[in-house]
């Protein structure tokens, strides 16, 4: 009967991060479906362009939601759930508002299209993070998830597909993404007022605030050596370098995104038994899967790197071989620092640890920054991000150290403290 119960458990498990995997990450398969027509219609100058446009979309998507929607998951079932639904929405609505008037504001002067893309895909990032997929995952509810955030992906899809070749500019990619995430946007308000009701008014906003500011702070340094690194280098570097850079960082993070939704699935089980004896070695056991994963995956595509490329790509990126082939080796870091920050430390509230790690990270990329300043070459990118990803990686495993011994020790000391009681009573009798 145990091991029945411990079957069902595995596969349950395996289920939610089928859901996540697709729900929350399905922009990368659509990507990855995708970019063939997008390298070709947009040669590499276009796709380096589209490239300064998506980092910025993640960078948009931080400012907006402060990347604090796994801490607010975790506090679904013991906090006033309309209550903070109300003042997270001011938040984000302010936060929005804000772009956008500055991207209409470009729109009106007219800027640089380095400057437009960057705006465009803020906005396109922020509007997308309005969505209530926070709640539903903080209840567990991942295929509702899935469905929604498929609807939108899949109109995203023939959006693309439809005015692309049509009207052949990296702003048009953008605009499909923007337009198809307003039905995943309508679908999870939907459903959460179905559920719920209407969000209380707002009131006490500063404790969100409070919370966000060293966790959007440290997404946001993360974000400079990860997923909108194409935006901070765009400074440096020419268009064609980073489009043949996010060839390969394409892929790599298509594949990271079959990784991290471990942690999602996992979030509102471990919240649930976060004060358990067990808890670190649990967590313990999903991370080393999580490693094992990502060497598989990192093996595989640095042998499929050349076949991989050409198939994509075409013969026009060849030179992003071998950046895909030194970019790959970043998954394993990578699959751990996404699981500590997605399921531990959100568990955890540590705020701070994910501040120290995204420093640490950033430190790394900023001498990172003023190589490539200096020699003008893609690889100062790559190895900077290579070693941004690694550094921050190890920090985690230590912070995970220490917290597990902090618990132990304040457990041991509750031990002894119960354990000096008794004594004295039995003393007494």
């Amino acid at each position: 009967m145990p091991d029945d119960r411990r079957e069902i458990h595995i596969i349950t498990v395996v289920r939610d991060i089928a859901f996540v995997s697709f729900g929350k990450y399905g922009q990368y398969v659509i990507t990855v479906v995708t970019l063939p027509l997008i390298a070709r219609v947009l040669g590499t100058e276009g796709l380096g362009l589209l490239a300064i446009g998506m980092s910025s979309y993640f960078i948009g998507s931080l400012l907006v939601d402060l990347g604090i929607t796994q801490f607010l998951a975790a506090m679904v079932h013991s906090a006033d759930i309309n209550q903070l639904r109300g003042n997270y929405l001011v938040i984000r609505a302010a936060i929005l508002g804000t772009i956008g008037a500055a991207l209409i504001s470009s729109l009106v002067v007219g800027v640089d299209i380095h400057l437009h893309m960057i705006l465009l895909g803020l906005f396109a990032g922020g509007f997308w993070s309005l969505s209530e997929d926070w709640v539903l995952i903080g209840q567990g509810r991942f295929g509702a998830s899935m469905a929604y955030q498929g609807i939108g992906r899949i109109a995203y899809l023939v959006l693309l597909m439809s005015l692309l070749p049509r009207l052949p500019h990296p702003s048009v990619a953008l605009l499909c993404l923007l337009v198809s995430s307003t039905l995943t946007v309508a679908l999870t308000w939907r459903d959460s007022l179905k559920k719920f009701g209407r969000p209380c008014r707002p009131y006490k906003v500063i404790s969100i605030l409070r919370m966000g500011a060293p966790v959007l702070t440290s997404r946001l340094l993360v974000a400079s050596y990860g997923q909108g690194a194409a935006a901070v280098y765009s400074s440096v570097l020419d268009a064609v370098s980073i489009g043949l850079y996010s060839a390969g960082d394409r892929l790599v993070r298509a594949i990271q995104s079959l990784l991290d939704p471990i942690g999602f699935a996992l979030l509102p089980r471990m919240a649930r038994h976060s004060d358990d004896d067990r808890f670190w070695r649990r967590a313990t056991q999903a991370l080393v899967v999580c490693l094992c994963a990502a060497g598989v995956a990192t093996v595989a595509v640095w042998i499929a790197a050349p076949t991989l490329i050409n198939l994509i790509f075409g013969s026009e990126f060849s030179e992003a071989i071998p950046l895909l082939r030194v970019e790959v080796l970043i998954l394993p870091a990578t699959a751990l620092t996404s699981f500590v920050t997605t399921a531990v430390l959100p568990v955890k509230q540590d705020t701070s640890g994910v501040l120290i790690g995204a420093t640490v990270g950033t430190c790394v990329a900023a001498a990172s920054l003023f190589v490539a300043a200096l020699t003008q070459s893609v690889w100062a990118l790559v190895y900077g991000t290579l070693c941004c990803e690694f550094s921050v990686a190890l920090w985690y495993v230590v912070r995970m150290r220490q917290l597990a011994g902090r618990e132990r020790n304040e457990r041991n000391a509750g031990g002894t403290v119960t354990e000096v009681a008794l004594v004295h009573k039995e003393n007494r009798l």
